[in-house]
């Protein structure tokens, strides 16, 4: 699950032709992440982002599906749920209180990522911990509510996966992908850096009171996973990039249906071929989070989350572009200042350096 060779794999070859396991991926990512988006729709469930989300970032980042991929998935969310549920339970009125406790757990989280075999534990844990702490923020959130929607969410994500994997299997094998050897400061240099600047983002989106800012949290958590001064900066980039590309889309869907996107069967098919083109451009860019994965979370965040037959998107699209924005060149900065800060010492001196 490295993503170290990010860079290279983003350079977009429009000429390639996709590979039978690319394009049987592609379909697995747009109809998987259309299935959610149509359920949760249909049964009208709250917290779209976990529904709509959950399954786009499976299929996404795992090309290959077997028990050890699905006991973390599971894991981390039960992992997360524990956590949220004694972190509010005991100092939901008092956050200067949690500040250290929210970097222990994303600490250990970055820690594991950056050893390789749980990777997708660490990265999907920071993710969802993110999410939930936004969401719990919210003064009319109920968190043992959240907690059970998050837990459906998990399990219905696991189970589209491993039906569209049945649906659309491999039709050769993959070769695994070789996961970089680090040295030791420069892990503790990784764990460091993606934990400070996940809880400073934590601080932040808590102090200055940014409910409606969900997307822009994860993004300052996703650009984090190359876990590096170089990788984040290229990360940075496409993330920004998928943003623009995945906002763009949105509103050219809205545009199409114009006032019937209270029309479920429109919205599903537009939104199935809106997540096949952007899945391709996921696989040109050989299946690493980059422009096309950030496009994909975006159309999830935004269809699942904003969504209703009341309420088009088209605020939320804009809204979603500028915050995102914000939030990835604050992140930047932040990362720069402590990769130079790390560097320093030879204890957290990274190998790149």
């Amino acid at each position: 699950m490295s993503i170290n060779a990010a860079t290279t794999g983003s350079q977009l070859n429009g000429h390639r032709p996709l590979s039978n396991n690319d394009l049987r991926q592609c379909l697995r990512i747009a109809t998987g992440g259309t299935l959610a988006l149509l359920m949760c729709k249909l049964l009208n469930l709250e917290y779209g982002s976990f529904f709509c989300v959950y399954p786009m970032l499976l299929l996404g980042l795992v090309p290959r599906l077997n028990a050890h991929l699905l006991r973390q998935f599971f894991a981390q969310g039960i992992v997360v749920n524990l956590e949220v549920a004694v972190l509010y339970g005991l100092f939901g009125g008092r956050p200067l209180l949690m500040v250290p406790l929210v970097f222990a757990l994303f600490y250990y989280r970055f820690a594991l990522m950056t050893k390789g075999p749980f990777f997708l534990f660490g990265a999907l844990g920071a993710v969802f911990l993110s999410i939930q702490l936004n969401f719990a923020s919210y003064p009319q959130t109920d968190v043992n509510d959240m907690i059970w929607y998050n837990s459906w969410a998990i399990c219905q994500a696991a189970a589209i996966a491993g039906l569209m994997f049945y649906l659309f299997p491999d039709t050769e094998p993959r070769a695994p992908r070789q996961v970089a050897s680090k040295d030791v400061p420069s892990r503790r240099h990784e764990a460091l850096l993606g934990a400070t600047v996940a809880t400073l983002s934590f601080i932040v989106f808590q102090g200055l009171n940014l409910h409606d800012s969900l997307s822009a949290q994860v993004a300052s958590i996703l650009v984090l996973f190359p876990m590096h001064w170089k990788g984040v900066h290229f990360a940075g980039r496409v993330r920004a990039v998928g943003t623009l590309l995945g906002c763009a889309i949105a509103l050219l869907i809205m545009l199409l249906l114009y006032n019937h996107y209270d029309v479920l069967p429109l919205v599903v098919l537009l939104v199935w071929i809106a997540a096949m083109f952007c899945a391709r451009w996921h696989m040109l860019e050989n299946g690493v989070p980059g422009i096309g994965f950030g496009a994909l979370t975006t159309l999830a965040i935004l269809f699942g989350q904003s969504l209703t037959p009341d309420h088009d998107i088209m605020y939320a699209t804009l809204y979603r572009l500028s915050s995102v924005c914000i939030a990835v060149l604050l992140t930047l900065l932040t990362v720069f200042v402590l990769h130079r800060l790390l560097n320093r010492f030879a204890a957290t001196r990274h190998f790149s350096h």
